[in-house]
């Protein structure tokens, strides 16, 4: 059964944490009076704004893309200001170069890290000795945090109550059509198999990995994407490396981050958290694949390699493992860099799809909607 349909300025899809500060933004700052926020799951940022490494990047992770680097740099502090209750910074973070196949050098990393401004020193001896000499060439201490994606979507549902946007839980978008007025119309489906259309001037599609699953006059995204199946570890670390977050690059590329939410480390490796990949197309469900597949740790090898540069990281205990969809823009496969997907839809007037790599990007998402005129085209009916 069809019910009859609301009318809203803004519909937002997805209540990951793009699509919650999005609106968030819309409601706040934009002063669009009724924005709606849909997400299929029970509760916010339950899926890739959950399971990954909680990280929030300082440019170190990106030597080959100084554009994807100096954005964090940029990106860091305003996220550190904005979401204080969710930032963990009480570890010592390191990076390690590895002497073999890396595709950066010790000083290079460290002329990269000084021409982004990002703080980097030798570390001490005492962490020094925690790694294999022969397979690690320098190890920097620097600044990088973690955050607490419980304690994020905490804050997120304070502000969304806060400036008035409605959250539809356990519903999920399913097709856009061109409406009257210049709107946009949206087909929903409730938790209890209810079908509803809502109406939007605006609709900004933040489904992440389903970015391209909604149907009819929707056109899809026209940038490629390359969808992963990955496996974040989740492990609890033995005393010496317990206060630390260490990554070891650029090729051997592994790491080892504090997962606030839980109180453990992730564990992530670039040869073994990647499982299965496939090219992005509409009608590929990446959901559906991700729930067929099997999934079955690769602890025990991440674990082996990882041993062979920190060799106390053995006693390391493995609790389980987070799987999920990640998706990567195809063009930025060779560089490592994460910029935004920012697409406006002449086709369908008024509906954008927003995709990025890392959650400090947020920033660069407002300020391209800085840039756009939002007017509300028709009032909505009260």
């Amino acid at each position: 059964m069809t019910s009859p349909h609301q009318i809203f300025d803004a519909t937002v899809i997805g209540g990951g944490f793009y699509g919650a500060a999005i609106a968030i933004y819309l409601a706040g700052q934009r002063g669009l009076r009724r924005v709606l926020l849909l997400e299929r799951e029970p509760s916010l940022l339950a899926r890739a704004s959950y399971h990954n490494q909680a990280r929030v990047h300082n440019g170190y992770h990106y030597p080959r893309s100084f554009t994807t680097a100096f954005r964090s740099r940029v990106n860091l502090p305003q996220f550190v200001r904005d979401w204080p209750q969710a930032i963990t910074q009480d570890f010592t973070k390191l990076y390690a170069i590895a002497r073999r196949n890396s595709k950066v050098t010790a000083r290079q990393f460290e002329r990269f890290c000084r021409d982004i401004g990002a703080t980097i020193q030798r570390a001490d001896a005492t962490l020094q000795k925690l790694f294999e000499p022969r397979l690690i060439e320098e190890v920097f201490l620097v600044q990088e945090y973690a955050f607490n994606a419980r304690m994020l979507a905490e804050q997120a549902a304070r502000e969304l109550r806060d400036t008035g946007v409605e959250v539809w839980f356990e519903t999920c978008a399913k097709a856009l059509h061109a409406a009257a007025d210049g709107r946009i119309r949206v087909s929903v489906q409730r938790a209890d198999g209810t079908l509803q259309a809502v109406e939007s001037t605006y609709v900004f599609n933040c489904t992440y990995s389903g970015i391209n699953q909604l149907e009819g006059d929707f056109p899809g995204v026209k940038t490629g994407l390359k969808q992963e199946i990955t496996e974040m570890a989740l492990v609890r670390m033995p005393p010496p490396l317990a206060e630390l977050g260490i990554t070891v690059m650029d090729g051997p590329f592994f790491s080892m981050m504090p997962f606030p939410a839980r109180g453990l480390h992730t564990l992530s490796h670039v040869r073994y958290t990647p499982h299965a990949y496939w090219m992005d197309a509409r009608g590929v469900n990446p959901y559906t694949r991700l729930s067929a597949y099997p999934q079955e740790t690769r602890f025990d090898r991440m674990l082996r390699d990882v041993a062979r540069y920190i060799p106390s990281a053995r006693d390391m205990e493995y609790v389980e493992s987070l799987f999920e969809v990640k998706t990567v823009l195809q063009k930025n496969e060779g560089d490592d860099g994460r910029p935004i997907l920012w697409e406006k839809h002449e086709e369908l007037p008024g509906c954008y799809s927003i995709l990025g790599g890392k959650i400090d990007n947020i920033y660069d998402v407002l300020q391209k909607l800085d840039t756009e005129n939002l007017p509300i085209k028709q009032p909505y009916n009260v």
